[in-house]
């Protein structure tokens, strides 16, 4: 028997940007470097690979997301405890939506999401780095 969504991600993220702050990547490219401001991609390690990223912001992928911000967990990254905006971005603005919602309903504030995710930022002539992995050995 095929399996019925009855919430599927078009409601979800609807539902999400609903709830958050979404800013555009012209005000982001504006703020960036604010003091009290932290980029944080979510994006897969191959996409930032691939497509490069923002100068000084800091990669979480979507799936440590709620590890990483629990002060309780044995994950935790000090810098989800500093008092700062913390804005997402991913590729497209849309796991960056439900990013920002997932850390506002966990007590991060305040957080935003870049309407339009990476895509936007570079189109809109914000600065973008290389990235390559560490090399194993």
């Amino acid at each position: 028997m095929p399996q019925t969504i009855h919430r599927g991600i078009k409601a979800m993220v609807d539902e999400a940007n609903a709830e958050i702050e979404t800013i555009s990547a012209d005000d982001a490219i504006k703020i960036v470097h604010n003091g009290d401001v932290v980029i944080v991609d979510i994006r897969d390690p191959r996409e930032i690979e691939r497509d490069g990223k923002i100068p000084g912001a800091f990669s979480c992928t979507r799936g440590m997301l709620e590890f990483w911000i629990d002060p309780q967990s044995p994950y935790a990254k000090p810098i989800f405890q500093e008092d700062k905006k913390f804005i997402f971005h991913c590729a497209g603005g849309l796991r960056s939506a439900l990013a920002a919602k997932t850390a506002q309903d966990m007590g991060l504030r305040p957080v935003a999401h870049i309407g339009g995710g990476f895509a936007a930022w570079r189109d809109a002539g914000g600065p973008v780095e290389k990235w390559e992995p560490k090399k194993k050995g």
